[in-house]
């Protein structure tokens, strides 16, 4: 993406906020997708990519999603929306998509010629991201949780087995991607601000997204208005929060 004057990582993230009003003015939506792009480079959770990202340019359904916004600001003066959307329940595919990426990187041999590098990679998604993923009504989740837990005792080990927590893997591989887009976009000195405050059924019911998908956060989009930063940006003393050990 060639773009005059962008600016670097630091600077972009030191120019990026919350904005909350936005300019009448349009913003080139070829340039969002393409920071939309730069989003799907973030870190993810063993590589599964459990996310969408829905691009609305469209001014009704712009203004339908302004309204299950509870109509604020940054919802109603947005110039475009990304939508960031989990989809833990489609771990299924992801790994198969993963699976055939590693075998035509092995290239065209039998799984007995594969090296024992090659045969962890393949037994990782074919087994163990399976076991983690696979639950039903959150029974299965629950068991699993209960025999990590004891394995525990003896040895480390991975904890996080339960339902809710997949959710919680899968929405943060969701919130790297959010970040990686905001930053690229305030890198050609474009605006964004991540809202939590709608009604997610009835964005899911404007986009025809499934019942399994979760809405991670919706992304106003344009150029700040005079007025659009509410004020100084605030943040706790680093020293509250820094702990080098």
């Amino acid at each position: 993406m060639v773009v005059t004057n962008e600016k670097s990582v630091s600077e972009a993230i030191k120019y990026r906020r919350s904005v909350r009003i936005f300019k009448n003015e349009a913003i080139d939506s070829e340039k969002v997708k393409q920071c939309i792009q730069l989003a799907t480079l973030a870190p993810t959770s063993s590589n599964m990519q459990l996310w969408e990202f829905y691009h609305v340019v469209s001014p009704e359904i712009l203004q339908k999603i302004a309204k299950a916004s509870f109509d604020q600001n940054a919802a109603k003066t947005a110039q475009q929306l990304v939508v960031v959307v989990a989809r833990k329940d489609l771990w299924h595919k992801r790994v198969q998509s993963n699976i055939d990426y590693l075998k035509n990187q092995f290239g065209e041999k039998p799984e007995e010629a594969y090296s024992k590098r090659e045969k962890f990679a393949l037994n990782y998604y074919q087994k163990i991201i399976p076991t983690l993923y696979f639950d039903f009504l959150g029974i299965i989740g629950m068991l699993k949780f209960l025999v990590f837990q004891v394995i525990g005792i003896f040895k480390p080990i991975y904890r996080q087995a339960r339902q809710s927590d997949m959710r919680i893997v899968t929405h943060k591989s969701a919130g790297l991607a959010a970040q990686n887009f905001m930053i690229s976009m305030a890198a050609i000195n474009y605006d964004t601000c991540p809202m939590e405050g709608f009604d997610s059924l009835r964005i899911k019911k404007i986009l025809h997204l499934p019942a399994s998908a979760e809405i991670n956060m919706i992304l106003g989009c344009g150029i700040r208005d005079e007025n659009g930063v509410y004020g100084e940006r605030f943040r706790i003393p680093f020293e509250e929060t820094y702990f080098k050990i």
